[in-house]
């Protein structure tokens, strides 16, 4: 007799679609990232490829310190640490000091991932950790530009790069003159409409023309990686679509209401570190939400944030501190935004 009895096989969630791994995952966020560090070296020139350099190599090196301190198996061939060190050379300003670069990696790798369990344990984004870092420790440096596309930025550093430890660094102000930029003002589109309500023309920030970090670059290269990532399957879009669009929405009535005083949604979304952080820091796998809703509150309340700390705060650039805040309450927000579970009854409120 044949036997026609029916097997079922039950397993428990999650149901994996893909066979993609950490390391392929990390491999194409490299790959999605290096136009962007082309663009910021040709812009920027050699400061900007030894920073990106002194950053990557520090990662990689404490990555693997604190793993073999630590009794863990090496992660630096997944990728994720490459991640890191790329984006935090590109939220520095082109001339930062290569030694206070290499102790914003120490505090990025350390601080930011190692403390709290390594790859997949940070409850932030570890580049914006080492960031945030120096911004408190060198607020002078942090906050000193240069302009892009100089003549010579192939054969001669920034002076301010190879700048000694703890020592002065040198007047840009008199460097500026002496290759013959003496009209050069240091401040950034943000710094322009902040202060004097100047707004830069959204064909030089769309292409990098201006001054600001290292990645703060061509805006066509980081929407470019992200579709890139986002085709593959390997960001999910919804995160880069909400804080684009919470900045928009919110900055749209100030507009709207005194378009001399505030800047337009256009320039609030080209300008500064906004694009560089949506695509490529607020989606961060480990620090940001997974219930559908989850991701739409985290991602729109970042872009809000964002503009609220541009507009009201003391700082011309608030998205770095948009992201960390988003990243420190992405649990609670995934915790209030679980959907409800098949066949459960709705939770009714206590009398």
């Amino acid at each position: 007799m044949t036997d026609t009895r029916l097997h079922i096989e039950l397993r428990t969630s999650p149901h994996l679609k893909q066979s993609v791994t950490v390391e392929q995952i990390m491999r194409n966020v490299v790959y999605a990232l290096l136009p962007v560090c082309a663009f910021a070296v040709y812009a920027f020139g050699i400061s900007v490829l030894a920073l990106l350099m002194v950053t990557t190599l520090t990662c990689i090196l404490c990555e693997s310190l604190f793993c073999r301190l630590a009794g863990q198996p090496d992660t630096v061939n997944d990728w994720s640490i490459t991640i890191t060190g790329l984006l935090l050379a590109l939220t520095l300003p082109p001339g930062f000091p290569l030694w206070m670069a290499a102790v914003a990696a120490v505090v990025a790798v350390g601080l930011g991932k190692a403390l709290f369990g390594g790859l997949g344990s940070n409850v932030m984004n570890p580049a914006l950790v080492g960031r945030a870092f120096v911004q408190a420790a060198f607020p002078v440096a942090i906050t000193t530009w240069t302009p892009a596309f100089l003549e010579g930025r192939f054969t001669q550093f920034i002076p301010s790069t190879l700048t000694l430890p703890f020592m002065q660094p040198p007047d840009l102000g008199n460097w500026l003159a002496q290759v013959r930029l003496d009209g050069f003002t240091g401040a950034t589109p943000l710094a322009l409409q902040k202060f004097e309500h100047i707004t830069t023309p959204a064909v030089d920030l769309l292409s990098g023309m201006t001054a600001g970090s290292a990645g703060e670059t061509s805006a066509v290269l980081i929407l470019a990686g992200g579709l890139y990532l986002a085709a593959r399957r390997m960001l999910d879009w919804r995160i880069p679509t909400g804080v684009l669009l919470g900045a928009a929405l919110t900055s749209l009535p100030f507009w709207l209401m005194d378009p001399q005083f505030y800047p337009s949604p256009l320039f609030v979304l080209l300008s500064g570190g906004l694009m560089l952080g949506a695509v490529f820091m607020a989606s961060d796998m480990v620090a940001s939400p997974v219930t559908p809703l989850g991701v739409w509150i985290y991602s729109l309340f970042i872009g809000a944030l964002t503009v609220v700390i541009r507009l009201f705060g003391g700082l011309t650039e608030g998205v770095m501190y948009a992201i960390l805040l988003g990243n420190a309450i992405s649990p609670l927000i995934a915790t209030i935004s679980q959907p409800r579970v098949f066949g459960a009854p709705r939770r009714r409120a206590k009398s």
